[in-house]
């Protein structure tokens, strides 16, 4: 079995962790600095952002069978819901020096955005289409053969 499906059998919700990223406070401004490996807890290999997002409207709706997430809200707030098969949390973002680590393995919906909210993902992995579950119940079947 492949390391990351030995990996993602385990998860569980409480796997996921806030993360403060480091800010550097200046009269001009703050920055936030992130490097692989330090403060991100993986290899960044691709960035994306969502925005736009209507009201009333959610993204995600799916798994990953290896990839690992760090997600941020660059502006604005929104709120992330996790779910193992068996237990669901739920993280709001609203701050761009606080990120959700998301392992593989995890169910997540993104809903609540504020107007002009920015989310911003770091990857560990390139775009690969058969890293995705779309669907709930299949997620749950693959998640309950990965723990036998």
């Amino acid at each position: 079995m492949p390391t990351a499906m030995r990996d993602a059998r385990k998860t569980t919700v409480y796997d996921c962790t806030i993360l403060q990223m480091p800010v550097v406070h200046n009269e001009a401004g703050n920055i936030t600095a992130l490097n692989n490996d330090l403060e991100i807890p993986f290899e960044i290999k691709r960035v994306y952002y969502l925005y736009d997002v209507p009201s009333g409207e959610s993204r995600g709706g799916h798994a990953h069978k290896a990839l690992h997430q760090l997600i941020l809200a660059g502006s604005g707030s929104f709120d992330i819901t996790v779910h193992d098969g068996l237990i669901q949390r739920t993280f709001q973002l609203n701050r761009p020096d606080y990120g959700v680590y998301l392992p593989p393995g995890l169910w997540r919906e993104l809903t609540n955005f504020s107007a002009g909210s920015l989310c911003l993902v770091l990857a560990s992995e390139k775009y690969l289409e058969t890293d995705y579950i779309y669907d709930f119940d299949t997620f749950k079947s693959i998640k309950h053969d990965w723990k036998e």
